[in-house]
């Protein structure tokens, strides 16, 4: 009998490259995504044909309102910063960030993965090609796990160590990209945008279209998602 996991899927391309990881690996996946105020909802319809078209065990929609708290422009009508270089992305946590949000996601997580009995979660976190969040750096999920294996009766009473996977840690975008496509993945189901058209395209100008687009670029691939301006978007 296959190993159970939990997935936290978001609809991006790194929750989608993890979630055929793992089931490559041979674990039977469980996919769990939150609808928690993000103002870029496509994301879940994005999620749902993954989680469909990898035939997981169950996927999970948890509903999580955020926007009450706010702190981030991802969760407000704060405007998502646009154009910004690599060096800009580099020199500190920006809006985009939402607080402690891996923290809660992770912490879902690991409550179904207590009640499928199961020992692993995967996490698509990138401390390469990211936006600088301090949630998705390799000491957080090292944390993580500590807390995991101290706060749950699975890690109490010895019945096995819960681990957190990030198997994209230290890949670039694009290592992320050719992994991804040689295992078959069709990123057209897709999205990374923060700030998406209401016809669900994709800005071509925030912090996660600009690594997605780069990362494209240097794979020599066209990204097969459609952007608000695709002509822009393919020579940025």
């Amino acid at each position: 009998m296959a190993a159970r996991a939990v997935i936290l899927l978001s609809g991006g391309l790194d929750s989608a490259t993890v979630l055929a990881m793992a089931a490559k690996d041979g674990f039977e996946c469980f996919a769990l995504s939150f609808r928690y105020g993000q103002r870029h909802e496509m994301e879940l319809r994005c999620a749902r044909r993954i989680a469909a078209a990898a035939k997981v065990q169950q996927h999970i929609e948890v509903p999580i309102d955020l926007r009450t708290l706010g702190g981030s422009a991802l969760t407000s009508n704060l405007p998502v910063p646009k154009d910004r270089s690599t060096d800009e992305m580099a020199s500190g946590i920006p809006i985009t960030y939402v607080p402690a949000r891996n923290t809660i996601f992770l912490a879902f997580a690991l409550a179904w993965a207590e009640v499928l009995a199961s020992r692993d979660i995967f996490i698509g976190v990138n401390a390469l090609d990211y936006s600088g969040y301090p949630d998705c750096r390799p000491e957080f999920i090292v944390a993580f796990a500590t807390l995991a294996n101290l706060a749950t009766r699975a890690g109490v009473q010895g019945e096995g160590r819960i681990q957190i996977h990030a198997p994209l840690m230290n890949l670039r975008k694009s290592e992320i990209i050719r992994l991804g496509l040689a295992m078959g993945i069709n990123y057209a189901d897709t999205i990374s945008c923060y700030d998406p058209a209401p016809d669900g395209k994709s800005c071509g100008r925030c912090d996660a279209c600009t690594l997605r687009l780069a990362a494209f670029a240097t794979c020599r691939t066209a990204d097969p998602i459609a952007y608000v301006d695709n002509a822009a978007a393919t020579h940025r």
